[in-house]
């Protein structure tokens, strides 16, 4: 498959145990952003989140379910075609992947655990996975009994994995040892009961934004590469004066019937190629926040909110040419995509489509 944007496709995530159909294909017009599903695979339970090759040929998939496990798909023209059965990531609920140096890589939120699974030539996964699992708790008892890896990826420079855990209000930086082993080398520490989640940098390289559950907020930090150290310096928060904050736990805030009871729980952050702009996507609220990010990328202001399209945005992806926004909207069961005002960043609704139970998005 083609990686022009004329050839582009996009795959959406979903949980088949809510009656998503697993892994969707589908076009992306390179004009409108809009997207038309051609086929769904639905070869492992699950598939939450989503990671292609770095050359397109493959895409991996979490399966997220107590026992855990990870798949690597073949990307042909017809669609994704699983290459071997899941392969076990020895941690339970994996909730996020990446892929980085030969491996991949996954955060597993049920057992507090990131696990490494080597990537093999033809794209399939080998095992047994290595595990490191993270100690600690923090302040809300409903939520960081214990720890919660949520978020694993590398840092722009390659030197470094972080690991985000909503359990323990912290972020590890990581050095990866000839035998995939990870050994935790600093620890940031952020607000406790905030719930770090997901992290992206700057295009610079230098600063990260740390978007946190538990209290919609954004945690803008400095990154050293050569010491491997976040160093968080200030918070903004997601929501305009007077809105819902996460003063309910999630389950707390699934009241009968699926609706909302109260509670913004943010899901995930993208940062535009520029550094210009950072976008969050808002569980609850069911919104977008727009954050123009300073010149030093020091601090983020929020600029606005905007209506997600859907309920229950789980994910939120930038189209790579920065032009669209695409918000996964689990409850609501679509994928919308929004185009983006370079001036503001501010996104306008572009159109919809159906995509039960979706979780997630990503362009191949």
């Amino acid at each position: 498959m083609g990686t022009s944007v004329s050839g582009r496709r996009a795959y959406i995530g979903s949980f088949t145990t809510a009656g998503g159909p697993g892994i969707t294909t589908a076009a992306v017009d390179p004009d409108s952003g809009a997207l038309t599903p051609l086929h769904s695979t639905d070869a492992v339970p699950n598939p939450s989140y989503l990671a292609p090759s770095p050359d397109g040929r493959y895409l991996y998939a979490v399966s997220e379910t107590p026992d855990g496990a990870a798949a690597a798909f073949a990307l042909t023209p017809r669609g994704p075609e699983l290459l071997a059965p899941a392969v076990p990531v020895d941690g339970a609920d994996p909730t996020h992947l990446t892929l980085a140096d030969g491996r991949l890589l996954t955060a597993n939120y049920g057992s507090g655990s990131v696990s490494t699974l080597p990537v093999r030539a033809d794209g399939t996964l080998g095992g047994p996975a290595t595990v490191l699992t993270h100690r600690g708790s923090g302040p809300r008892t409903d939520r960081q009994e214990g720890p919660h890896a949520h978020a694993v990826l590398p840092d722009p420079s390659g030197r470094w994995l972080l690991s985000v855990d909503l359990g323990t209000d912290s972020v590890r930086s990581c050095a990866v040892g000839g035998d995939g082993a990870l050994t935790v080398h600093t620890e940031a520490r952020l607000r406790p009961g905030s719930g770090p989640r997901h992290l992206a940098f700057h295009p610079r390289g230098d600063r990260a934004y740390v978007l946190n559950e538990l209290d919609p907020t954004v945690t803008v930090c400095r990154w050293d590469a050569g010491r491997g150290e976040l160093t968080p310096q200030a918070e903004t928060g997601l929501l305009p004066e007077g809105a819902a904050t996460g003063s309910a736990s999630t389950d707390a805030a699934r009241s009968a019937g699926g609706t909302w009871s109260g509670g913004t729980f943010p899901s995930e952050l993208v940062v535009s190629p520029d550094g210009r702009f950072a976008w969050a996507a808002n569980r609850g609220h069911d919104s977008l926040s727009v954050l123009a990010l300073g010149a030093s990328g020091d601090t983020a202001t929020l600029v606005t909110t905007v209506p997600c399209g859907g309920h229950w945005p789980r994910d939120l992806a930038l189209h790579p040419d920065g032009r669209h926004l695409y918000a996964a909207n689990e409850r609501s069961g679509d994928v919308t995509w929004f185009t983006v005002d370079p001036a503001t960043g501010i996104p306008a609704r572009a159109g919809s489509v159906a995509a039960p139970a979706a979780s997630c998005v990503v362009f191949v």
